[in-house]
Parts: structure tokens; sequence; C-alpha cells
């Protein structure tokens, strides 16, 4: 991206974030105002720069300085947060008192109080149309609470104890154009009720295998039978409560490792470089922030899931819960696998997926595992450059300063995306691929056992060892397992099986 030059002042949010000397996560848009030139603008890996010609905000007034960051940066809840700990209250109510039904003046005034929990020594407002916080054609908005002191329509995904935005996208319109829900439902029309229930089984496990391998897992059957029975049940309760949260990770973690409430240590994720250093990843947010930021995230989820019309879309919403969830990583263990259960869970319950089934997330997550830790990192990584803390002889994390806004109003539009792109593939590979195999596989037990009625076992044993051979019944296979069956029965079989295979292919 094109560098800041010495010519450029900053402006919106940089010029905030310079002047009050604020620690932050990078917003997505820089500003600047150059002496002289046209109005230039880049974008790279969903950042954006651009530089505007004189006049647009004087660098000494407050006023106009916010005015511009609404205007052509956005909302950065984040930021704001971060200003009006720094600014003093009676500046902001003066700034108001100058011009108290403009409508970024009135943003400004819903947003310090509803950021701060400070009321401004300010009258309501008793005139003027109401107008939105957030502009519906730049971001995903959720249901509107009108608020009549500033008459503001409040259309913010959550509250103040977690909020994060989404940004639309090209990429998240056209996900949202796909109707991929409708083309789930339709790839499961028509199949037959055996199949597709051999079809939900596999999808169940492949999900649960998955999920656990992700974190280099290899858990035991009854471990593993506990995170499928949870799976099943994902549409059928709310999970997202502390109490049920709780008991989710109480059945898929090891007993020893089982929680009774949010954890109470400092989390994070590291790498030993030697016997006395680690390589940090990733900082959670202290203990005492946990309670307040699941409060938020679960506030979210319920007025997301019973708001009015326009609706959130599904992937939106599982995107905003899950990865607040693992951001957060409420407890000791098993938050990874909880974030990926989350998303199916939102999924089930807004009826994106057909009832009953699930798809395997995990696996093209696995698949794609450096997309999918890039998109973790895209959050954790700036967050390492902002984060005070030391580390102890035994490896005790102990965080310093007010680090709650970094966690409270994350930009979720890149976990969005890369949640869409994940369960778009999902729907276009994975379950059409699982319903072919057993149609194919169907197909084909039917035609070997027209040249030789064989037990099942024995017939579902050749059928494997085909496959893995592209058709063919090796030599020493053939003499292990199958030595009864003739030549000619063998060519007729492999014949056979041919002739499924391309059957399938042409289908």
């Amino acid at each position: 991206m094109q560098p800041p030059e010495s010519n450029w002042e900053p402006a919106g949010y940089r010029y905030l974030i310079d002047t009050y000397g604020l620690k932050v996560l990078p917003p997505h848009r820089e500003s600047f105002v150059a002496e002289r030139g046209v109005r230039q603008r880049w974008a790279e890996d969903g950042r954006v720069r651009e530089v505007f010609s004189p006049p647009y905000a004087r660098p000494d007034r407050l006023d106009e300085q916010l005015a511009f960051a609404l205007k052509y940066d956005g909302v950065e809840l984040g930021v704001l947060a971060a200003l009006f700990r720094e600014v003093p209250a009676q500046d902001i109510a003066e700034l108001v008192r100058q011009k108290p039904t403009g409508k970024y003046t009135r943003r400004v005034w819903f947003l310090f109080e509803w950021l701060t929990g400070e009321r401004l020594d300010l009258p309501n407002l008793d005139r003027g149309n109401y107008i939105g916080l957030l502009d519906p054609e730049k971001y995903y908005t959720g249901p509107v609470e009108p608020v009549s002191r500033q008459r503001i329509n409040n259309n913010l995904l959550g509250g103040p104890a977690f909020c994060p935005t989404v940004r639309r996208t090209e990429r998240l319109e056209a996900f949202d154009a796909a109707q991929w829900d409708r083309v789930c439902r339709e790839q499961v029309e028509g199949v037959p009720e055996a199949v597709l229930r051999r079809a939900v089984s596999y999808l169940f496990l492949k999900e649960t295998r998955s999920s656990f391998e992700i974190e280099r897992e290899t858990p035991t059957a009854s471990r593993a039978e506990r995170f499928v029975s949870a799976l099943v049940s994902a549409d059928s309760e709310d999970y997202v409560t502390k109490n049920r949260l709780l008991a989710l990770q109480n059945e898929i973690v090891e007993s020893r490792f089982r929680d009774d409430d949010y954890r109470a240590d400092q989390n994070y994720i590291g790498q030993s470089t030697g016997y006395t250093e680690q390589k940090i990843h990733c900082v959670f947010p202290p203990p005492g922030e946990v309670p307040g930021l699941m409060a938020g995230i679960e506030r979210l989820h319920r007025r997301l899931e019973t708001g009015l019309l326009p609706e959130v879309p599904a992937v939106i919403h599982a995107a905003a819960v899950s990865f607040g969830f693992v951001f957060t990583h409420p407890f000791s263990d098993g938050n990874g696998r909880i974030h990926r259960f989350l998303i199916h869970h939102v999924l089930a319950r807004r009826g994106f997926t057909p009832d009953g089934l699930i798809l395997p997330v995990s696996a093209v997550m696995l698949e794609q595992q450096p997309a999918y830790d890039a998109t973790l990192e895209a959050f954790s990584r700036p967050l390492l450059e902002i984060i005070d803390y030391t580390l102890d002889d035994v490896g005790r994390m102990m965080v310093s300063g007010d680090t709650a806004a970094f966690y409270r109003f994350p930009d979720l539009t890149r976990q969005a995306e890369t949640l869409a792109d994940f369960v778009e593939q999902t729907v276009c590979k994975s379950v059409p691929q699982e319903i072919h195999f057993l149609l194919s596989y169907d197909r084909a037990r039917t035609a070997v056992r027209d040249i030789v009625d064989m037990p099942d076992r024995l017939l579902d044993l050749l059928l494997r060892l085909m496959g893995q051979q592209g058709g063919r019944l090796s030599v020493r296979k053939r003499e292990k397992h199958f030595a009864m069956l003739t030549d000619d029965e063998v060519a007729r079989i492999e014949a056979a099986f041919a002739v499924t295979i391309q059957t399938d292919t042409d289908s």
C-alpha cells in the first residue's frame, strides 16, 4: 500500500489516534489530507488508505475531525471508546451544544453516552427526524432501537459489552445473493431417506474428527461420541448461555480439565522456543473481563435471533458469535471446538442448514488451515503490538492496562468473509460428494452382488479395496482375501465397477 508522504496531514481516525496517543487496533481506513493534488485511494488486504485534497477537516477542530471520521472512515467503536476516555466529558458536551441537531454531532453524542455509560449534561432533543447510527448500505445492521434522547435509530449488532462490526463487502454480498441455504436444501431433495441418514451420520463424524484434528488431537471414542451427540442436538436447544456452554465444555474435554465457571486465570497461546522462552501468538482477555464479554455475546445472539427484519444473514450471525467466543476464550480447554460448534449451532437455529443435516465446515478449515489460521491472526497479531504483558518463570501471564475495548468492539469483516468461503465450499463439495459416493456405492454393491452373492462383510471389503486401487483388485489383495473368486468373476466385477464409476462421472 502507498506509504504516507511528508506533505500528508492525518485526518479522521488517524488524526485522533496520533493526536491523543490512542492505543487501539488499527482502523479499517486511514485518511490524510494533502497540500495539493487530487483525491486518491489505495486498498490492500482489506485495508484502505485515502488521501483527500484540501480543505476537509481543520487539524485543531475536534468536532470537524470526528465528523470527518464518521462520514468518510465509518464507525470505529474501539477508537471512539479509547478517545472518550481521553477527552473530558464537558468538551464533548460543548461540542454537542454548538450543533445539537447535526447528524454527525448526534452520533457522537449517542456514542459517547453508549460507550462510556456517562450521561452528558444536555437536554433531550425535541425536534428533527430520526437518523440511523450505521449506514445499512455499508454495514450489516441489527434490529432498530429508536433512542429519543438524540433521535437516533440504534442499529448496531450488539450492546456496549460486546458489539462487533461487519462491513458489507463484495464477497459477502455475493455470498448472500447466491442463497447457499437454498442450494443446500435442493441438494438433499429427492435423496432416498436411507442414503441421507447414512450421509448425515458420516458428516457428523467427519466434522468431529476434523474439529479435533485442527488442534492436533485424536479423541478417544467416548469423547468423539460426546461431541457427535452435541452436534446432533445443535438445533434443538440454545447453547449460547453460560450454563449450556459450561455443560458443553464438560462433555467434550477430558474429565480432569472440566470447568465449573469461566476461567479464573489469564489465557494465551504460545510456543516454546527453549526451556525458558516462549513465543506468544495470541493473548486473550484477562479473567475479570470474561464474564462481561460473554454476557455481551449472549445479548448479541438474542438480539440477532429475535430481531425484526431486515434480519442479519445467518453467516454474519454465526461469525459474530463464534469468533467473539474464540477471541474471548472463556474456558481453560475446549475453546476451539466450541467455537466451531457454535458455527453449526447458529446456522442450524437460523434454518440455514436443513433439519438434521450438518455442514462439515471444520473439514474445509483443516484442508485450508493456513487460511483459517490467517483469519484468527488477523485479529490476534495486531493485538500483540498494543497489549502489555509479562510472563513469570512458570509461564503465568499478567496483562496490564485496560484492554476490554480491544475485545468488545472487533471488526469481524475478515472473519465473516472467510467463514462465508468455508461454508460455500462445504455446500459445493462435502455434502454433494458424500451423497454422490453413497449412491455410487449402492449401485456398485448391487452390480457386484449380481455377479457373486457374497457376504456383506466381504462385499464391503472388496468395494473398499477396489475404490482405493482405481477400480482394480490387486493380485496381493486378491490372494489374501478373495482367492475364492475366479478370473472370470474378477474381470466381470472390475468391468461392472468401471461402468458404475463412468455412469456417476457422466451424471
